[in-house]
């Protein structure tokens, strides 16, 4: 009877280094899991950032050229068409469809007259000024998804 006794003492002691061993790689597990899913999240919203200021930026000078130009030529237009179809692979529907209200805002200043700088300060009080606002606006709360950088 003594030597069932310590059987089953070594068997709860097993039993119990298993249980152990196991948390403690479940806990290992979650941890890197976690790591993992943060660091996709953060390249995500990095990718994300890179693509909307590279579209503000570009969409700022032809619209600010577009204001003093009238043209039929669109060879400038195709860099911020490349970059709303990047977009296309990866961002919120809201976002793309400011992204093409841009690109319309961007080809009626072409295809409009010429602004003087008094028709500009008009243009800028009555708001027209800021095609970007709402882009930006859907990028940021597209970005806050993805948390802080």
């Amino acid at each position: 009877m003594g030597g069932s006794g310590s059987i089953l003492t070594a068997m709860v002691g097993l039993a119990g280094a298993a249980v152990g061993g196991f948390g403690s790689f479940m806990t290992s597990w979650l941890t890197v899991r976690a790591q993992l899913s943060q660091k996709v999240r953060s390249e995500a919203r990095s990718r994300r950032e890179e693509i909307y200021t590279d579209f503000i930026k570009e969409a700022t000078r032809l619209f600010g050229d577009a204001l003093g130009h009238e043209r039929e030529d669109v060879s400038d237009l195709v860099t911020l068409y490349a970059l709303v179809a990047r977009m296309r692979l990866i961002a919120a529907n809201e976002v793309i469809e400011r992204a093409e209200h841009v690109l319309e805002a961007i080809v009626s200043a072409y295809l409009g007259p010429n602004h003087t700088l008094h028709e500009l300060r008009q243009f800028a009080s009555q708001g027209g000024m800021d095609p970007l606002r709402q882009f930006s606006e859907a990028c940021r709360a597209e970005l806050k998804r993805f948390g802080e950088a």
